[in-house]
């Protein structure tokens, strides 16, 4: 009898494939409802890197002297002055509600419900666009290329995201993959099933090929369902 394959152990869940969540808070969901309404300027001390994350934050003064991190927008530098609120300018780097917005504008770190401190577009490099909206709703093109309805009260950053181009830079050795891996706590290097024993793939031994059909049904219990999963057609496309 063959030992437990590696997808049925990450199924059941636990410490040995949880990820470690250390990161810190970036959100502007504790901001009043009369700052929200009119204008608050605040004053960026830092930029951080943080491990959890891939985007840049930046740390904020608000004039209360009260603090909080952000996602940075691109081209912000310490000192530099943010405004949060309706009536803040159109600025790379302010926060202001959708309904505030002009159309056509580039944004990101988009709340999905009013309030809850950013959801959507936040990662390095990226940007939504506000194409157009209603007296119900702000229409916005995600990064994906889907365009999805929000509430006008909604907030969002103005500009792009810091941080573009990470992924362009080479891994150079095996070394950086892995460590870059471990930390999404993410098996690297992953070994072929066909290369492994038959107790511990359904694809092992056997001259090291599947030896039977790779398409598998959806509802495989974990452990069978490896290769092509509810695959549509097998086989090589017939030239017409």
């Amino acid at each position: 009898m063959g030992s437990r394959l590696r997808q049925q152990r990450r199924g059941k869940g636990g410490p040995t494939f949880e990820a470690k969540h250390n990161g810190l808070k970036a959100a502007y969901n504790d901001l009043s409802k009369k700052q929200i309404e009119q204008k608050e300027k605040a004053q960026i001390v830092d930029l951080v890197k943080e491990a959890g994350r891939n985007a840049i934050l930046a740390l904020v003064n608000f004039e209360d002297n009260t603090t909080n991190y952000v996602i940075a927008a691109e081209g912000l530098a310490v000192g530099q002055e943010l405004e949060f609120g309706k009536k803040a300018a159109i600025s790379v780097g302010n926060v202001l509600p959708l309904s505030s917005i002009p159309e056509g504008c580039p944004i990101f770190n988009l709340e999905m419900v009013p309030g809850d401190g950013g959801k959507v577009v936040k990662g390095t490099g990226v940007y939504a666009l506000l194409v157009n909206r209603d007296k119900k709703q702000a229409f916005i093109k995600l990064p994906s290329g889907v365009t999805k309805g929000f509430s006008l009260d909604s907030r969002a950053t103005i500009g792009c995201s810091a941080g573009g181009g990470r992924k362009e830079k080479p891994r150079v050795k095996a070394g950086n993959m892995y460590h870059f891996m471990r930390a999404k706590s993410r098996h690297y290097p992953r070994l072929r099933g066909v290369a492994m024993n038959a107790s511990d793939h359904p694809f092992g031994g056997s001259q090291h090929h599947a030896g039977k059909s790779k398409s598998t049904s959806r509802n495989a219990p974990p452990g069978r369902k490896v290769g092509s999963i509810a695959s549509k057609r097998t086989g090589r496309k017939k030239k017409h």
